[in-house]
C-alpha cells in the first residue's frame, strides 16, 4: 500500500481529518462498469484507484453472491463498491477509522444505487458477524504492531469455507508479513500473485 500523507499533517488513517475536504468527482471502472464516484482530501488515494487496489481487484475471484462481505480499510470505497456491485444480495461491510472516508462510501453507494453497503468504524460491526470473504488493501503505514493486531482481530472472523485476500507492497513488508501470519499468528497465508511491486496474499480457514 503506497498512500501519501496529507501535506497539512493528516494521515488517511486519521479519524477526523482536519484538512480541507476538496471534494472531487472521479470516473473509474469498478466491477466491469464505468461509474462516477466522489472523493475528497484526507482519505487514501483520493485521485484514483491506487495501484495496489487495482492489483487486488484483478486477482481475486468473484465474491460470494450472499452472506457478509468485508472491505477492511475501505477508504472512499473502491473495494466495497466492487463487492456490492458484484453481489447485490450480500451485505457489504465497509470498515475504516476515517469518518470522512465512511461518509464518502455512503455517498458513493447511494450514487450507484447500492443499498447493501454498511459503512462503519470497526466498533460498528457486531461481534457475531462472520465473513464469507474479506478483501483488503490494509493500512500498512499504521506500523507493524498495529497492523498485526488488526489482522489478528479480523482474519479469524472469516467463516469456514471463506477467504481473505490482502494486497501489500513488497517493499512495505509483504513477505515478512506473510511469514509472520503463517508461522507465528497461526493464520496460514499463501501468495497468490505478484505484480507491480505488490503481493496478493490469501488466507482460508
Amino acid at each position: 500500500m503506497s498512500g501519501t500523507d496529507d501535506p497539512q499533517g493528516d494521515h488517511y488513517f486519521t479519524a477526523r481529518p482536519a484538512s480541507a475536504e476538496q471534494r472531487r468527482t472521479l470516473h473509474v471502472r469498478l466491477a466491469g462498469r464505468d461509474v462516477e464516484v466522489e472523493t475528497a482530501g484526507g482519505v487514501f488515494s483520493p485521485d484514483h484507484v491506487d495501484l495496489g487496489t487495482q492489483v487486488l481487484l484483478r486477482t481475486v475471484p468473484p465474491p460470494p453472491a450472499g452472506g457478509d462481505l468485508l472491505d477492511l480499510g475501505c477508504g472512499w470505497g473502491p473495494v466495497a463498491l466492487t463487492l456490492a456491485l458484484h453481489s447485490p444480495d450480500a451485505r457489504v461491510w465497509a470498515v475504516d477509522v476515517n469518518e470522512r472516508a465512511l461518509d464518502l462510501v455512503r455517498r458513493n453507494a447511494a450514487r450507484l444505487g447500492l443499498r447493501n453497503v454498511v459503512a462503519t468504524t470497526p466498533d460498528g460491526v457486531p461481534d457475531d458477524v462472520r465473513f464469507a470473504t474479506l478483501w483488503s488493501n490494509p493500512p500498512v503505514r499504521i506500523g507493524k504492531p498495529a497492523l498485526r493486531a488488526l489482522l489478528e482481530h479480523w482474519l479469524p472472523r472469516v467463516a469456514p469455507g471463506g477467504e481473505a485476500w490482502l494486497v501489500v507492497g513488497r517493499n512495505l513488508g509483504a513477505d515478512p508479513l506473510q511469514r509472520w501470519l503463517t508461522d507465528e499468528a497461526g493464520l496460514p497465508t499463501t501468495r497468490e500473485a505478484s505484480a507491480k511491486g505488490f503481493r496478493v496474499l490469501r488466507f482460508a480457514p
